[in-house]
């Protein structure tokens, strides 16, 4: 990976493999509450969506949810043909859909391109339908825009990511407009802070992104 300036700065790691699909079975009961996924909101909050997809929505949501100014983070399915998708069919790739994350947060605090520049710098937006050893249609790199302005960032961050050779090859990211995104299984929410001991693929693949992305972003970090 090339060091170059663009207007997100240098990217200053290289991106981590993906996340890899879970055999694990739905939680019964799951109450438990999920505050590492939720922030209260101030009166004055400008409250925005951004929907996105890099690979493995375990990783994208844990990196999200640790970010001054994200509210929520849900994970999901996005751009897709079929109707209310279960994880096993968006897995096989007939589906369509991609592994995405809706971020609810407050512009006010972050804006759509900080969001960017956290999605950019931490996964591959140069693989087609991969990312690491996760591939197929599934792991697609994507930003599905809500409004014209998110659209014509997103385009410019890419064009100028590309320009300054950020990266040894050609962005691939799709930008395209929302879709109906529907919101994966319950055990795949919070998954990584309610899985991390327990799942040997949190400890070994999204622990160093986690720490490595902390590092980077530290002044964005929430306190």
């Amino acid at each position: 990976m090339k060091q170059k300036t663009s207007i997100l700065g240098a990217l200053l790691f290289s991106v981590l493999a993906g996340c890899g699909q879970s055999s694990e079975k739905p939680k019964e009961n799951l109450e438990k509450t999920k505050t590492n996924n939720k922030v209260s909101m101030s009166e004055n909050a400008k409250i925005e969506t951004a929907t996105l997809a890099g690979g493995c929505f375990w990783c994208t949501e844990a990196i999200y949810q640790q970010l001054e100014g994200v509210i929520t983070v849900e994970s999901g399915y996005i751009d897709g043909k079929v109707k209310n998708p279960t994880y096993k069919e968006v897995c096989s790739g007939l589906t369509g859909h991609a592994e995405g994350i809706e971020i609810k947060y407050d512009a006010n605090k972050i804006s759509f391109t900080e969001l960017l520049q956290v999605f950019f710098k931490t996964h591959d937006p140069t693989t087609l339908n991969r990312q690491g050893a996760d591939e197929g249609t599934q792991y697609r790199s994507g930003v599905y825009y809500h409004n014209d302005e998110q659209k014509q960032i997103a385009e410019n961050v890419i064009a100028d990511l590309d320009a300054a050779g950020a990266f040894n090859a050609k962005i691939v990211t799709e930008v395209k407009p929302y879709s109906i995104f529907y919101k994966a299984e319950d055990y795949h929410q919070n998954y990584y802070n309610e899985n991390k001991s327990k799942n040997q693929y949190c400890s070994l693949v999204i622990v160093p992104k986690i720490e490595k992305f902390q590092k980077v972003f530290a002044d964005k970090l929430k306190k």
